[in-house]
């Protein structure tokens, strides 16, 4: 594990800041981002890189130690603000898993106030904040779309799942494809944010530095946020298209809502999440049914579930490491489903459907499932979406399902 270097320890200060500041201009084309409503927070540089080769089940202690070892005034007292470790994590929890303490980090609260924290004697952040601009940029014009596994092959894939369920494997796997999105010159990370900013505004919006690229998503699930002893999670299951007209959105979402399918999908979802955070809770509410979450182009059935931790409970970055994958995009049970997906998915999923997020030296912070994404790297765009495959799923219709999730990020991407 690589963490700070060698030298006296690091120094955090935090502020306020007198004009609000556009977190995009912030993080640029090489920085982080986490926005929603008008809210997150955008950091630049590296104070300290956390490498873990163990994966994201040993990253939470190290993590922790790193952030202990910084020395941080009284801050300004909002959640957040301060230093933070940030990552868009691995999907596969043996992977190496890689966090970073951004020396620079905006917040901006609801109310469109902003902070500034430095970590590091020497970085003078006013100066650095009162340089930027927004970044300019000459979109491309000209775009490629391809499928690398071709849909009558990943249509066989579906249904050798199907057939796996009926063999008694598993319940349930979450199969995934991506489509290629080549441009006849860059793509540019921060033009893609703004637009999946306007475009899902009531979704958390990310960019992070990843390996190969930059990774972008507009993402409407919360696997875990926790705030002192607070808990909560958001998962979702079930999904059907959206057509724009009220009413027959009314009747689809009721059609959702009572489908045995997907009640039986998100049931799983939530068993998962319940089972995971339960060791660490002396109280949790369920709501008895599912409700609604509707987005653009897609609605899904969601399952908002709030807790009290007890003394000695994981940080939010443990506990997003204790809960991935849940049923929503591994399948269930866990273990059996991952390795049917190993064994025949024929994808390198990288960070798509893993937390992405960020944790403070309290151990509150926030990480989201990293779908409706995708990983840019100049004129290439890797696009990815997943679906919940049960006995009788229909290997037709699991496609066009994602088609319509393709649809969050292909409307950011691709604008000839």
């Amino acid at each position: 594990m690589s963490t700070l270097p060698a030298r006296q320890p690091l120094e955090a200060r935090t502020a306020w800041l007198e004009q609000p500041v556009d977190l995009l201009t912030v993080a640029g084309s090489h920085g982080w981002m986490w926005e929603r409503e008008g809210a997150g927070f955008a950091g630049r540089g590296v104070a300290a890189r956390i490498t873990v080769p163990g994966g994201i089940a040993a990253a939470a202690d190290a993590v922790g130690r790193v952030l202990c070892d910084i020395e941080a005034d009284d801050g300004v007292g909002v959640p957040g603000a301060g230093p933070i470790a940030v990552g868009a994590l691995p999907f596969d929890r043996t992977a190496p898993a890689e966090l970073v303490v951004p020396s620079l980090v905006v917040g901006r609260t609801p109310s469109g106030r902003c902070w500034l924290t430095t970590v590091g004697a020497d970085h003078d952040g006013p100066s650095v904040l009162a340089a930027l601009e927004p970044e300019g940029s000459r979109d491309p014009d000209g775009f490629t779309l391809s499928s690398p596994l071709p849909h009558a092959e990943w249509m066989g894939l579906v249904e050798a799942a199907v057939q796996a369920i009926r063999d008694g494997r598993f319940d349930k796997v979450v199969v995934a494809r991506e489509v290629l999105a080549t441009a006849n010159r860059a793509v540019h990370v921060p033009t893609v944010l703004r637009r999946l900013r306007s475009l899902y505004p009531a979704c958390t919006v990310v960019g992070a530095p990843v390996a190969g690229g930059h990774f972008v998503a507009a993402s409407p699930e919360l696997l875990v946020a926790r705030s002192g002893t607070s808990v909560t999670s958001h998962p979702l299951a079930g999904t059907i298209p959206r057509s724009g007209d009220p009413h027959a959105d009314q009747a689809l979402a009721e059609s959702l809502l009572t489908s045995p399918k997907d009640r039986a999908e998100h049931a799983w979802v939530v068993r998962d999440v319940v089972e995971g955070l339960q060791p660490w809770c002396s109280s949790l509410e369920v709501p008895p049914s599912p409700s609604i979450v509707s987005l653009r182009n897609v609605s899904h059935l969601g399952t908002l579930v709030s807790g009290t931790l007890v003394d000695g409970a994981p940080s939010a970055l443990g506990l997003a490491a204790a809960l991935h994958p849940t049923a929503a995009v591994g399948g269930t049970p866990r273990d059996a489903a991952l390795a049917w997906l190993a064994a025949h998915e024929r994808l390198q999923r990288g960070p798509y459907a893993a937390p992405v997020g960020w944790v403070d030296a309290r151990g509150d912070g926030e990480w989201v499932v990293g779908i409706r994404s995708a990983v840019i790297n100049g004129a290439e765009a890797r696009l990815f979406a997943g679906v919940g495959v049960v006995d009788g799923s229909d290997p037709a219709a699991e496609l066009a399902e994602t088609q319509f999730k393709l649809q969050a990020l292909l409307a950011a991407v691709v604008r000839p």
